[in-house]
């Protein structure tokens, strides 16, 4: 149930992103998303971090709030990749619902 949940908000209905940006525009675009999928990659390292020691404190039970950004996280990324390699014309958040 969760994959099918997690596949849709991956694969299922996306907003319709309207007309198609410029090409100059689309690389402003691309250069801020680079940015933020840097800034993305050390949240989910410290996240990682976090989540370990937990788990190691916790008998190897992992904080679900946690686990469920870390989900989040990785379907912005995977947003994101889809925009920058021009799979989707759908910009991730903050352009579009963070759903």
């Amino acid at each position: 149930m969760q994959n099918e949940k997690i596949d849709g908000r991956l694969h299922g209905p996306q907003p319709d992103p309207g007309s198609e940006d410029p090409i100059l525009l689309r690389i402003v675009y691309m250069l801020i998303i680079y940015f933020m999928l840097g800034i993305a990659s050390t949240v989910l390292m410290v996240a990682t971090i976090v989540q370990l020691v937990i788990m190691l404190i916790n008998n190897r039970e992992p904080n679900e709030r946690l686990a469920d950004f870390g989900t989040d996280l990785g379907i912005w990324i995977a947003k994101a990749a889809r925009y920058q390699t021009a799979a989707s014309e759908v910009k991730p958040w903050p352009w579009t619902d963070l759903d």
